[in-house]
């Protein structure tokens, strides 16, 4: 049953909400059924079977190895335009604690951020436009692998995903249990921060812990450079921008040798960045002061940066649609403009690369915000309310991106 807290206007949530018990469903299944990326067999199966019921007039499977794409013809295609939408399909190597029947039935996997639930959308758009076909193009819906620090939406873009489907732009969401169940944010540029993995390898002399002046030790080294690290945000990124770097592990020695010091020691965090120029000033200040930390104190360091996923920017006139078409669905007071960036990584940021368009927050929490189990928690779950309005929002944007032409 819908909640009553959740209103929204229009055909196209109405016409879904009658198909809302298929849809949670399909969500439930897939929960018990974690998948992880570019292993989501089951899922894509399932998703497969859901489409053809739907009566999408393409499927294309096997995309970044499980991937799948289905397009919907309009009742026009006079514009020959197509625009695309994307849900991710893959679960998280941990362990569920939840104890209701759809927990998942795969020990160390678990749909702890919801892709589940946006599969199921996506599902529901699909249903909904086949059903319909009010609009003048085509449909381009991705049900993308591996998003979970495996970029399956590069692997897809890398397999020529907008060659073969030339979308004029994009657009995905990610339900936010901060926000409560009838809300959508958005924010004309960055949504998710870029993503880069940093590992600092120190070498120092290992020896005797009852002589460490014949030592260079490794340990004091990296606390030095923790310490020091802290200070590059603080004193080289302008206040007005943002920058986090959280140094996350640490390796060295063996526990059970208590007077043993060792001669290496790793240090392994995470970088968070919104613009490539701070992202360029973090690194190049990483490799400084860990050097140079390292080197007063006798010994080397090595930094290894890697830049995993880049930041998650809206284009803005697509934001601002998409922010139009919630606001038509929901009204003003429940459509965030401007919503606070989150300092998460997303790889849908490689589709924003290639194409313009748009991610959007999904409020799905309790009904004031608190309380609401957050995203990568062992005792997460969709809230399958939001289901039908997932589904509408999707679809609306297709309807009105690619609105039919009055007849000559």
């Amino acid at each position: 049953m819908l909640s009553p807290r959740i209103k929204a206007h229009g055909r196209a949530f109405a016409h879904i909400a009658a198909f809302h018990p298929q849809l949670t469903a399909l969500r439930r299944d897939l929960h018990a059924h974690p998948e992880i990326g570019f292993e989501e067999r089951y899922t894509a199966q399932r998703v497969v079977e859901a489409l053809k019921v739907c009566g999408v007039d393409e499927l294309h499977t096997g995309i970044a190895k499980t991937g799948v794409v289905a397009v919907v013809h309009g009742r026009q295609r006079r514009s020959g335009q197509m625009m695309g939408l994307r849900a991710d399909m893959d679960a998280l190597p941990m362990t569920e604690q939840n104890d209701f029947a759809w927990k998942s039935a795969k020990p160390g996997m678990m749909h702890g951020c919801g892709h589940d639930g946006h599969t199921a959308m996506l599902v529901g758009a699909a249903r909904y436009l086949a059903e319909t076909r009010n609009f003048d193009g085509s449909a381009v819906l991705i049900f993308q692998p591996g998003e979970e620090g495996f970029a399956g939406a590069k692997a897809m873009i890398e397999e020529g995903l907008f060659e073969r489907f030339p979308v004029k732009s994009v657009f995905a969401m990610h339900n936010w249990p901060h926000m409560r169940p009838g809300t959508v944010g958005v924010n004309p540029g960055p949504m998710m921060a870029a993503a880069d993995r940093i590992t600092i390898e120190i070498t120092g002399q290992g020896g005797h812990g009852a002589h460490p002046y014949q030592t260079v030790d490794p340990v004091l080294v990296a606390a030095h450079i923790i310490t020091a690290v802290q200070s590059i945000v603080s004193r080289n990124v302008r206040a007005v921008d943002s920058a986090v770097i959280s140094l996350c592990a640490m390796r060295a020695g063996e526990l059970g040798a208590f007077s043993v010091m060792p001669g290496t020691a790793t240090l392994v965090g995470t970088v968070r960045t919104f613009s490539a120029e701070v992202q360029n000033v973090v690194e190049r200040r990483l490799r400084e002061v860990c050097s140079g930390v390292a080197m007063g104190l006798g010994a080397s360091a090595h930094v290894l940066y890697e830049r995993i996923y880049p930041a998650t920017t809206n284009t803005p006139d697509e934001a601002h649609f998409a922010a139009d078409v919630a606001q038509q669905l929901l009204g003003r007071d429940h459509v965030d403009r401007s919503m606070d960036p989150s300092m998460g990584a997303e790889d849908f940021s490689f589709m924003l690369q290639a194409k313009p368009g748009a991610y959007l927050r999904l409020g799905q929490g309790a009904e004031n915000g608190v309380g609401s189990c957050v995203l990568h928690n062992s005792r997460y779950d969709f809230n399958d309310e939001v289901l039908p309005l997932g589904a509408a929002l999707h679809a609306s944007l297709i309807e009105q991106g690619l609105p039919l032409c009055e007849d000559l």
